[in-house]
């Protein structure tokens, strides 16, 4: 986790990303089979969004470690997810890989957002991008 430098200094004087970093290692030195995480990449520069998410992975695909998070953030979701469980209003609105659960019409049920899907150069999954009202003019062009 990279966090050696933080071991002296009291949790107070962390910064949000420095303490959401600490508490992700004290869950990974348990060892559990099974971690439950909770908006692990929040306060988290996008670096450190996606080392968090590949060393998840790396706990996944070495370990068989069963990993359950809450994600906002849907396309980081996208790329790192085998299964989604997409929730709206306490309400299971639909399950499955992420090829099959985000759509547009799942994006504006859920969000209320007008969005096209592409496929993530990068990962192949979906890949939400937002119209938004200052640009949906010139996206329909």
């Amino acid at each position: 986790m990279d966090i050696t430098e933080l071991a002296n200094h009291h949790i107070d004087e962390l910064s949000g990303g420095q303490r959401q970093r600490v508490r992700i290692a004290m869950a990974l030195a348990q060892q559990t089979d099974i971690l439950f995480l909770d908006e692990p990449t929040t306060f988290l520069d996008i670096t450190y969004q996606v080392e968090i998410l590949d060393l998840l992975t790396d706990l996944n695909r070495k370990y068989g470690t069963t990993i359950v998070m809450v994600l906002h953030d849907i396309n980081l979701s996208a790329r790192y997810a085998d299964h989604i469980f997409a929730l709206y209003k306490g309400a299971l609105m639909a399950e499955g890989a992420p090829s099959k659960v985000i759509t547009s019409t799942l994006v504006k049920d859920i969000f209320g957002l007008d969005c096209m899907l592409i496929g993530d150069p990068v990962s192949g999954s979906p890949l939400v991008i937002p119209k938004g009202r200052h640009h949906a003019c010139q996206v329909e062009q």
